[in-house]
């Protein structure tokens, strides 16, 4: 069971980290994290795919510091409520991806597999990438292979 600290409610860098509370879930906090960045796909689907990107890539950027800075103030490397990479990880997924409610869902599930699972390098990342890049990057790298498979999806139909 996830046992979220009382912090994230008072600091306003934690509660980001958990995903605006979501990483705060009893259980499944990654999942959990994951459906809460649905929404903002719908928004963030508005806007021209240049713009998208460089939405994703500050996001990035500031998930880095946001993930590194929560790590250490709770002094947990990649506690499991800290979900702001799933947010990152799941916008990469649907990177170039027309927003409908079926591929938000395929998304997400593809997302999710690679993100439990950790095929090679995901897991070699995860153990061995230290601190906010570390907690980011494993995230990143799932989010490249479900984008991988989300594209092949919607190129077969």
């Amino acid at each position: 069971m996830n046992r979220a600290p009382a912090s994230i409610w008072r600091n306003p860098i934690h509660f980001l980290a958990f995903g605006l509370g979501s990483g705060a879930a009893p259980f499944a906090p990654g999942t959990f994290g994951t459906l809460a960045a649905i929404p903002f796909f719908w928004l963030l689907s508005w806007l021209p795919l240049s713009l998208y990107l460089l939405v994703v890539l500050v996001a990035t950027a500031v998930g880095i510091w946001l993930c590194g800075r929560t790590s250490r103030d709770l002094g947990v490397h990649d506690h499991s409520g800290i979900v702001w990479d799933e947010f990152v990880g799941y916008w990469i997924t649907m990177a170039a991806v027309p927003f409908s409610w079926e591929a938000a869902l395929w998304g997400f599930i593809a997302f999710r597999v690679f993100d439990v699972i950790k095929p090679w390098p995901i897991r070699t990342i995860d153990r061995r990438v230290a601190g906010g890049f570390g907690i980011m990057l494993d995230d990143i790298v799932a989010g490249i292979y479900a984008w991988s498979i989300i594209h092949l999806w919607l190129w077969l139909y």
